[in-house]
């Protein structure tokens, strides 16, 4: 994986994380995530609670290890490196997020 697909995958996991949190968490908090890729580190400005912080950094640093030159999906990866619970909670996420984030995508299209 290049540093730039790292870039692009933990910045698509953060507009995730603060959809979902923002939604249904009542309390947020602005920090910094950082994971380290390459000897490089990258940090993300994020404003979510404790609880997503603590996954979110961990989906990075899973992320981070990942031993794929092309990273796969983690749905279909021959040897996942999250517990079935931790990818249930960020399946979770996902799923709830990638909804809204595409509805508002589309309703941005139709109402330029």
């Amino acid at each position: 994986m290049t540093e730039e697909k790292f870039k692009s995958e933990i910045d698509t996991l953060n507009d995730f994380f603060i959809v979902y949190c923002k939604d249904k968490h009542p309390i947020q908090n602005k920090c910094t995530i950082s994971s380290t890729f390459n000897n490089k580190t990258f940090n993300i400005q994020t404003e979510i609670c404790a609880q997503c912080k603590e996954l979110l950094e961990h989906a990075c640093n899973n992320i981070s290890l990942c031993p794929h030159e092309i990273k796969p999906r983690c749905r279909k990866c021959p040897n996942p490196c999250y517990e079935k619970s931790e990818w249930k909670r960020i399946a979770k996420i996902m799923r709830y997020s990638g909804i809204k984030l595409g509805l508002i995508k589309i309703r941005d299209m139709l109402f330029k």
